[in-house]
């Protein structure tokens, strides 16, 4: 029998929370600076001591970064907000549909809101005594994955009574995640109302300094490259896109690699960003918008962006199997 006044005790759950990068909460430059403040803060994000890095920071780029970033914003916003928000909450709500009384499953930014700590906190305060944490990122970075991580050890570091915890390994190379980008990429291809002289793959830019300490991402991204060259039975081109600062990154870029291409007689490409699980500001205004204009600016004649998985078929299976996959032993089978 309970005590006379102990507290209320939920039926013990398992929880599922996505996580992707972040968002500032409007396209305005006081949210976007609310925004990169908390981003390139993150000593996983910028790897320069402090006293060096802060006041560059708040003394130069967030009071001329902010403006340009929410011009871009406001070029990428919907009704339904960011859409990287606007695509993860769609992602949560569909897997949510597939493991309907089995996991509860919600979603979180790592940077800006929901924040990875409000959302274990509605977890654990909803039974969930088992959670899965899952960095929506293919391939492993510090930057990334390590940092969402880091993340929800420290909201679980304030905790008296902590939930378990189990962490979604990256997956750039699992059959399931290559076969999704195949048949998603193939879809959008045969739309096309031309045939490309040229697929790019553009994963996100890291420093190079990041390979030489030993991060796994460019070989991450590498052997998804070749991979998904093989399953699609054709050659890709990779590039590196959203170069910042001085320091030396990861090469080619990608608006190095599209300026030049109709130079050398490629004047009709597609672009995929199979590192995004989701379409956000560096898709779909980087490489859609910037990107094209670099491209037929230089004399391209076509030019295509095709989606992130997002939450397309293909792309919701596969984080459906992933997911239930990571849950064994917690989760009875169906």
């Amino acid at each position: 029998m309970t005590p006379t006044g102990h507290p209320v005790i939920p039926v013990p759950r398992i929880g599922v929370l996505l996580v992707n990068l972040g968002t500032p909460d409007a396209p305005d430059a006081p949210s976007v600076k609310r925004y990169l403040r908390e981003f390139l803060s993150d000593k996983r994000v910028v790897e320069i001591p402090a006293l060096l890095w802060q006041p560059i920071l708040r003394g130069i780029i967030l009071n001329t970064r902010p403006s340009k970033s929410a011009h871009a914003y406001r070029q990428v916003w919907s009704e339904e907000g960011s859409p990287l928000a606007a695509i993860t909450r769609r992602q949560a709500e569909a897997l949510a549909k597939a493991f309907a009384g089995r996991a509860m499953v919600d979603w979180a930014m790592r940077y800006g809101n929901p924040g990875i700590a409000s959302r274990i906190a509605a977890l654990t305060a909803a039974g969930c005594d088992r959670i899965l944490l899952a960095p929506l990122y293919p391939q492993y970075c510090a930057a990334t994955t390590a940092t969402a991580n880091d993340s929800a050890f420290v909201a679980l570091a304030g905790m008296r009574w902590q939930p378990a915890l189990r962490t979604l390994p990256p997956y750039h190379d699992d059959p399931l995640y290559i076969g999704a980008l195949k048949a998603d990429l193939e879809r959008q291809l045969e739309a096309l109302d031309f045939t490309p002289d040229r697929l790019l793959l553009s994963f996100h830019g890291m420093p190079q300094r990041t390979l030489e300490l030993g991060d796994p991402y460019h070989c991450h991204c590498r052997k998804t490259a070749r991979l998904l060259a093989e399953a699609l039975g054709r050659e890709v081109d990779v590039a590196f896109q959203s170069r910042f600062g001085r320091a030396k990154w990861l090469e080619p870029a990608t608006d190095t690699m599209l300026a030049g291409y109709p130079g050398q007689g490629v004047r009709k490409i597609a672009i995929a960003a199979p590192g995004f699980s989701a379409d956000c500001l560096e898709t779909i205004e980087e490489l859609g918008i910037r990107g094209r204009a670099t491209f037929l600016g230089a004399g391209g004649t076509h030019f295509a962006r095709l989606d992130c998985l997002n939450d397309s078929v293909a792309g919701i299976a596969m984080l459906q199997r992933l997911v239930a996959r990571e849950l064994e032993g917690w989760l009875a089978a169906p």
